[in-house]
């Protein structure tokens, strides 16, 4: 049978993503509070980058949908099916990304920047991916739009985050290389910018 009523799966899952919006927020005051102060070298092109990650993070909300529905109508073990799908992934990507804040330590910044003594981070998650942080932030909005908008907005919020992520991942690479030289060519040429490789 075929339904777009509220749902108990859906309505655990709502509250599921807000739980990890909450995770996130907070993982993201304390990584910056670790965060070792100043910047040597630092790229503001990656202030574009974060807007149109924030525009993604917004139009999820802007366009809502009923709470506690499916984003079209579906079967009931369908709804259960997206539900647990929705769910799992926003609580693995904020596994993801405290394990990345963690990783990082006093190299957590907002903004791409390179600090006195960096270092470059190859361990945790970032030894399957050189922007876990990002993979991260991606999972939450796909799973944010599949809680609380329409299939629609999904696309139009997953297309702004990833063009600004690709334009802060290639400002703040482009200061890796210029600080790490051949030791970042050979991190990059082994783990994959964005998302894993299979292989």
């Amino acid at each position: 049978m075929i339904t777009s009523r509220p749902d108990l799966a859906a309505a655990i899952a709502d509250l599921i993503v807000i739980g990890c919006w909450v995770g996130i927020i907070a993982i993201l005051v304390t990584g910056k509070r670790r965060a070792k102060p100043g910047a040597q070298h630092s790229d503001p092109k990656s202030m574009l980058g974060l807007l149109l990650q924030l525009a993604g993070y917004v139009l999820c909300f802007v366009v809502p949908r009923p709470l506690f529905s499916p984003p079209f109508p579906m079967t009931k073990t369908g709804e259960a099916i997206l539900a647990a799908f929705t769910a799992g992934l926003a609580l693995a990507s904020t596994w993801l990304c405290h394990a990345a804040a963690r990783a990082l330590g006093k190299h957590w910044a907002l903004m791409a920047r390179v600090i006195e003594g960096h270092e470059l981070v190859r361990t945790g998650p970032y030894a399957i991916v050189r922007n876990p942080i990002y993979l991260a932030m991606l999972g939450i909005v796909i799973a944010t739009a599949l809680a609380f908008t329409r299939w629609q907005t999904l696309v139009a919020a997953a297309s702004a985050y990833l063009v600004g992520t690709l334009i802060r991942i290639r400002a703040e690479e482009k200061l890796l290389r210029g600080a790490f030289g051949a030791e970042f060519e050979d991190y990059s040429s082994k783990v994959a910018a964005l998302l894993p490789r299979l292989l």
